[in-house]
């Protein structure tokens, strides 16, 4: 179940994310719009998936698979969508 709770929480995570890209970066939407979600749900689900998972595998605590859960998603997301427009200027 923690898992199911997990996925709708990055979800929204990942939601919330492709609309902030849209204010950080108001007409470079080089994927779209629905491109941007996409790419901010997928990393998001992705990484908070392994923080879930492989913080605890490496030994660290309860406290820091939550911290991590909760800073590395948001972040990863934007910066995948950020080299995502790097990477179409070239």
């Amino acid at each position: 179940m923690e898992i199911l709770i997990l996925i709708v929480a990055m979800v929204i995570v990942g939601v919330v994310i492709g609309w902030v890209a849209g204010l950080i970066w108001k007409d470079n939407r080089p994927i779209g719009v629905n491109g941007d979600y996409f790419v901010a749900i997928v990393s998001a689900i992705v990484v908070g998936l392994l923080d879930w998972y492989v913080i605890p595998a490496m030994g660290f605590s309860d406290n820091i698979k939550l911290i991590g859960a909760a800073l590395e998603p948001p972040l990863s997301a934007l910066a995948v969508l950020w080299v995502i427009r790097v990477a179409k200027k070239q």
